[in-house]
């Protein structure tokens, strides 16, 4: 059985767009003004439910759950797809659509800030928080995602 890789998203700390691209013809297509409001929206959504933690797990162990620990939405699955949200110490997002069976999905996603990593971090031309536009990432990423 072959498990699909729908798309990916990655979002800035503020919530802006950086990254965005379709592996595979499963989900409907959305306008450039679309995305940009997903990635806002998903943002403060994922700001608002990691604010609602509750405090019972903050105060009462110890010692503290480090600042990381409190986290978003992690996880939103539907019957047609499962969107997992990955997101770096510096409050980067990943955003990967899959299929709703798709296996060992945090694998996928520690690949995928790899290449981030080496390809869009490790450039001397990328700035940070803006657009990425690396050909080497776009090429190593699109060779992972369809060898799955």
């Amino acid at each position: 059985m072959r498990v699909v890789v729908y798309s990916l998203i990655i979002i800035n700390r503020a919530g802006g767009l950086v990254y965005q691209r379709d592996f595979h013809d499963g989900l409907n297509k959305l306008s450039i003004n679309d995305y940009l409001v997903l990635a806002g929206t998903f943002h403060g959504v994922h700001a608002i439910t990691r604010s609602l933690t509750p405090s019972a797990l903050i105060t009462s162990t110890t010692p503290p759950l480090p600042r990381a620990a409190l986290t978003g939405i992690e996880v939103l699955e539907s019957a047609l797809f499962r969107l997992t949200c990955f997101q770096t110490v510096s409050g980067t997002k990943f955003l990967l659509f899959t299929e709703p069976q798709q296996p060992n999905v945090e694998v996928i996603m520690r690949r995928i800030y790899e290449l981030y990593a080496d390809y869009v971090m490790k450039n001397p031309f990328y700035q940070l928080e803006m657009p990425v536009r690396c050909e080497a990432f776009d090429r190593h990423l699109m060779g992972y995602v369809r060898a799955r």
